[in-house]
């Protein structure tokens, strides 16, 4: 039996292309994510729609806020005999905000489709994105153990013994240890900005898309690179508002952690965009 085939040229062009649908996807790929240029006065915006999405669901962040409040209580006990572990985590605990406000995200999303958010659904939020957030997850691990490494090796080379936590905090205060301070904000500083860079749209990217951990990462870094200021200025308010709700012995994170949290997501959905062609 003789096999069906094409009788003239342009039969031939219409078979199937075994290497059309890879190239074609692999386009779609790289041009599916855009970023959008921001404004300055956008993290400002990102902050009043925080707010917003707070009041409108405030059972919801007030609990993800107990929680924050309670970690940071914990941390401090946990930790009270080991400062400089103290202080590494205490910056790495802040820094890691954007993966631990998943329920917040969930519930800013649903209020943005119109629904009422769920507080059952927010706690559960990580299970459909399970395998990408734990790899995620791992990558902070370890950027944050690095951290704690360098913060004891900076303390042991500045000091004889290791100071108790008052003294630790006097140390950071006072200007004869002007090399340890340097030395300890620089360390800080490159790891809260790598930590930051990664982070900053990548949870929230994660939980909305079909987005593997590499390309939320890359897609996060590449908005710090190529909006410099404005992401600065963002990690300035982020800092600001949440060392102030440090102050009186962590309560205001129960305000500031929820409203940040669904600002972030605020920031990402503005940040981000879609080529729908």
């Amino acid at each position: 039996m003789q096999a069906d085939t094409p009788s003239s040229p342009d039969d031939l062009s219409a078979l199937p292309s075994p290497q059309t649908k890879p190239e074609t996807d692999a386009t779609v790929a790289r041009q599916a994510l855009q970023l959008r240029p921001l404004s300055w006065g956008a993290p400002l915006r990102w902050i009043k729609l925080g707010w917003k999405d707070f009041i409108r669901a405030p059972g919801i962040g007030l609990f993800y806020g107990a929680c924050f409040m309670a970690m940071g209580w914990a941390l401090l006990k946990v930790f009270e005999h080991a400062p400089a572990y103290t202080l590494a985590l205490s910056a790495g605990f802040l820094l890691m905000g954007p993966f631990l406000c998943l329920g917040l995200y969930h519930a800013s999303k649903q209020l943005e489709q119109g629904l009422k958010p769920d507080f059952g659904q927010s706690l559960l939020a990580w299970d459909t994105r399970t395998g990408t957030l734990a790899i995620f997850g791992f990558v902070l691990l370890v950027l944050e153990m690095i951290w704690g490494r360098a913060s004891l090796i900076v303390f042991a080379v500045s000091f004889d013994g290791m100071p108790d936590f008052k003294g630790s905090l006097l140390a950071l205060l006072n200007p004869e240890n002007i090399d340890f301070i340097i030395a300890y904000v620089l360390v800080g500083a490159f790891f809260a900005g790598l930590i930051f860079a990664v982070t900053v749209i990548s949870i929230p990217m994660i939980l909305d898309r079909q987005t593997d951990a590499i390309t939320a990462g890359l897609t996060s870094f590449r908005l710090v690179l190529t909006q410099p200021g404005v992401m600065l200025w963002w990690g300035m308010l982020l800092t600001i508002l949440v060392v102030l709700a440090l102050l009186p012995w962590f309560a205001g994170l129960l305000i500031v952690g929820p409203v940040t949290g669904h600002a972030t997501w605020h920031a990402y959905r503005e940040a981000v965009a879609v080529n729908e062609e």
